[in-house]
């Protein structure tokens, strides 16, 4: 009997990393889960999975973990922190242990993925959707710590195997963020961030582990960076007319201008200092909403390994809110 192949995912508690682990024990590996202490389990529960609770800064244990895997994905991150040092330390010297233990003790490994976002490379300009060779310009502190995180794994690329993936925003079953622009839709709003259309890339959750299982899987994706997402662009008007559609009902459709979305995120900030929590809407989400264009080619990935968006915009929306209602979320 063949030997299972393992895959050791980190994030696999969260949004994209849960439903990453469906795909690879579907695909047959042997899974194993580096989590926290404290992480939520939910997603993984009664799922045939090792699970790790060392976290991420725990050498001697991430050693044992990683020795023999032959795939490592790195899906953890840090969306939200209340000081720089949160995001830098999560994203970035997480991502430095991983790769040294792996330098270490297995840098025979088939393939490391590491997870990084459309925000580390930054906005779009109109007609130029970002590419791979597009120079980065992040504009908030967490696209800054994800493009020194791939500039970190760029050392790396000469002693192991490694694709960086790039996402852009991601919706899906199982999503907590974008789940309250559902959320607000079902109470009777659709709520549009300035007078311009916006447009931008967003893909289905299936979609994207599909495309990370592709890259893991080809030798041409060694040592390059995918963006992984929608082949087409979509603005909100279209989105809100889609979420429509698939809930039954229409909503009324509110225009705030740019000014007040500052405002509102300057407040949102200002009380998050005296909770232990960070703002999940602050100055810099503000920032990331006003911009015009976040879309981002996906060419490189159809050329490499034949990735394509197989599910559709109304396909996806219908099949979240779905699964909303069944939760109970909607």
């Amino acid at each position: 009997m063949e030997n299972k192949k393992i895959a050791v995912v980190t994030g696999a508690t969260g949004f994209v990393g849960s439903h990453l682990v469906d795909l690879l024990l579907k695909e047959g590996f042997t899974v194993k889960c580096i989590v926290r202490k404290t992480s939520n389990l939910r997603w993984l529960e009664g799922k045939n999975v090792e699970i790790y609770d060392s976290g991420l800064f725990n050498k001697d244990e991430i050693k044992k973990i990683l020795k023999d895997a032959d795939y490592l994905y790195h899906i953890a991150g840090v969306v939200k922190a209340k000081k720089e040092e949160g995001y830098f330390k999560g994203n970035v010297e997480t991502t430095r242990n991983l790769l040294e233990v792996l330098a270490e003790v297995n840098k025979d490994i088939e393939r490391v993925i590491v997870m990084s976002s459309l925000t580390a490379c930054g906005p779009a300009k109109k007609d130029q959707p970002c590419t791979e060779e597009s120079a980065p310009h992040p504009i908030t502190t967490y696209g800054r710590s994800k493009a020194a995180e791939e500039k970190l794994v760029k050392e790396f690329m000469d002693r192991l195997k490694i694709t960086i993936i790039r996402a852009p925003a991601v919706y899906g079953e199982r999503d907590t963020e974008i789940y309250l622009v559902f959320k607000t839709y079902k109470a009777g709003l659709m709520t549009f961030i300035g007078f311009d259309k916006k447009e931008l890339s967003i893909i289905h959750v299936a979609d994207l582990v599909k495309g990370i299982y592709l890259a893991s899987m080809s030798d041409k994706a060694a040592g390059e960076i995918y963006f992984i997402s929608s082949e087409k662009f979509y603005n909100w008007d279209i989105i809100g007319d889609v979420i429509g559609k698939a809930m039954g009902k229409k909503a009324i459709k509110i225009r705030l201008p740019h000014f007040l979305v500052f405002t509102v995120a300057a407040a949102a900030q200002f009380f998050a200092m005296f909770s232990s929590k960070p703002a999940t809407f602050n100055l810099e989400k503000a920032r990331d909403f006003v911009q015009k264009y976040w879309t981002c080619d996906v060419s490189k990935a159809v050329r490499d390994f034949g990735y394509h968006q197989e599910v559709s915009l109304e396909d996806g929306m219908k099949r979240t809110i779905e699964w909303y209602r069944r939760e109970k979320w909607l």
